[in-house]
């Protein structure tokens, strides 16, 4: 009810009544209810307080970013360490690091040499990161998650 009415059981017609008087809205809350819950508010008003709390509560949630690291499974000592500060530099700013080895044609056959080096990839990063998900084949990838050990807040 509205903050000068009584709570209580009314007819219908007396709740309009009184939401009338008031300048108000008499609102549903809750129809399944015997009798039907009401309350005499102000509509529009009410529909702002909810937006606006639907608004703070998702500039709370935090957004994850996921980065990609693209890997061959014959990947070269510079390109690798090359991709490593990225990698580095990624999970420092608070995002996963999504690493892979994609496997094109016959290097499906060098399995054992893409999960090494996500393996190796995981160890570089112990200080910075924790491995989410182990290498996994998918396909025609090998795929590992990194997360951010200690998510620094921007």
């Amino acid at each position: 009810m509205g903050d000068n009415v009584e709570p209580g059981v009314y007819p219908i017609e007396e709740a309009i009544r009184l939401a009338d008087d008031l300048e108000l809205d008499l609102v549903e809350i809750s129809p399944n209810a015997d009798p039907p819950v009401c309350k005499i508010v102000d509509y529009q008003k009410f529909l702002y307080l909810q937006k606006k709390k639907q608004k703070e509560i998702k500039a709370k949630t935090t957004k994850i970013v996921v980065k990609e690291l693209r890997f061959g499974p014959n990947t070269d000592e510079h390109d690798y360490n090359f991709k490593l500060k990225h990698a580095e530099n990624f999970l420092k700013d608070g995002a996963k690091v999504k690493a892979y080895v994609f496997f094109k044609g016959r290097t499906i056959l060098f399995k054992e040499k893409g999960e090494i080096l996500l393996l190796r990839l995981a160890q570089d990063l112990e200080e910075v990161a924790k491995v989410e998900q182990l290498p996994k084949l998918e396909g025609k990838r090998m795929i590992m998650i990194l997360a951010p050990k200690a998510a620094r807040k921007k």
